[in-house]
């Protein structure tokens, strides 16, 4: 597959010129596999009669909505492969997402995720803070969307502290034991964005803790649902941080269960989203054409990165927008996109409420 050819490389390191050669090879070698190794999918295409897609244009390869992992189990490895179960986050274990990892595929894209999370944090794992409880795991091989993020972002940091206790209140002994030890140096905050809001800017007494967020850099994403709810934008969630804890080193990111790995982070300076050589994204309006950059539509994600099941092209029910590619201003190559939310009247995927 290519992205063994592109696992070294700096991950937004192509312009859109050099990606596209690549990546349109990834994406047709990815659909003539799970093509053959898949029968439902095969049984999609054939409905499309995909063999009249243009194969110079990215856009022409057929896509999959994301529900479609609700309704059915879609694999391109045989059972006997299969070593972990990934399911989206939800109040009922019907209607969930179910992602079929075999060890080579989680082992991409943990080496991707890598790649990506190297340049947020550097090159050493960092003490971690998880502005969650630890996730009680029965069965090591299935983990829930929640689950699977703690414990992949897990391994870019060491000294593990969760901030709430088995009750879900905040645990200032253990906070302030933290605090104490690494507050001088560079420290690694992981959360889901509404866990963050509501356990840091809301619930944290300032006068409890003695010491610094100063040095901390959080990494946050996933529901932002209820924060839209309270009016509460990406800009003053960051405001609230730093007046509150003066933590000033933030970086949200989006991605899916869908395609676990390959997770968009946004840059600093600009804000924006960037896409990496790993992973693209288009914009489709209601009828499902191309929109020009600049103008909203639902998320078309592709990636590089699933083989052990068809996950490599889909549309999602997120609105979002491209602002433009390979020029921002932070110096990344890539398109750099925004994410606005939902689509209106859509099925409520568990894991923005997370």
């Amino acid at each position: 597959m290519i992205i063994n050819e592109l696992i070294n490389i700096f991950p937004y390191k192509f312009s859109k010129k050099e990606k596209i050669v690549y990546f349109l090879k990834g994406i047709k070698e990815l659909t003539k596999f799970h093509k053959k190794k898949c029968k439902e999918y095969r049984k999609i295409l054939n409905l499309f009669n995909s063999s009249k897609f243009n194969k110079s244009n990215l856009s022409d390869y057929p896509f999959l909505p994301t529900k479609i992992f609700k309704k059915f189990d879609l694999k391109s490895v045989s059972k006997n492969k299969i070593t972990k179960k990934l399911v989206s986050s939800g109040t009922s274990d019907k209607n969930l997402s179910k992602i079929y990892l075999d060890k080579e595929n989680a082992n991409n894209q943990t080496r991707v995720l890598n790649k990506i999370m190297t340049t947020v944090i550097g090159n050493q794992r960092l003490p971690m803070l998880i502005i969650d409880q630890n996730p009680t795991i029965k069965i090591r091989s299935t983990f829930n969307a929640r689950a699977a993020a703690i414990y992949g972002f897990s391994i870019f940091g060491k000294n593990h502290t969760y901030l709430l206790n088995n009750r879900g209140k905040i645990d200032y002994n253990l906070l302030n034991d933290f605090l104490k030890k690494f507050a001088n140096q560079k420290f690694f905050i992981f959360g889901f964005t509404n866990m963050v809001f509501e356990n840091l800017i809301n619930n944290l007494s300032t006068n409890l803790i003695k010491s610094s967020f100063e040095n901390g850099i959080l990494l946050h994403g996933g529901g932002w649902k209820k924060l839209e709810k309270l009016k509460i934008s990406s800009n003053l969630f960051k405001k609230k941080l730093f007046k509150k804890l003066k933590l000033n080193n933030i970086h949200n990111y989006y991605g899916l269960v869908e395609q676990t790995g390959s997770i968009f982070i946004e840059c600093k300076k600009c804000e924006h989203l960037v896409t990496s050589i790993f992973s693209d994204i288009l914009i489709r309006d209601e009828k499902f054409k191309l929109v020009k950059n600049g103008q909203k539509g639902l998320i078309q994600l592709l990636s590089l990165l699933p083989t052990s099941y068809p996950g490599h092209n889909v549309l999602t029910e997120d609105i979002g927008e491209i602002i433009g590619e390979d020029n921002c201003k932070c110096g990344l190559k890539g398109k750099y996109f925004l994410v606005h939310g939902r689509a209106k009247n859509s099925e409520i995927r568990g894991c923005s409420n997370i």
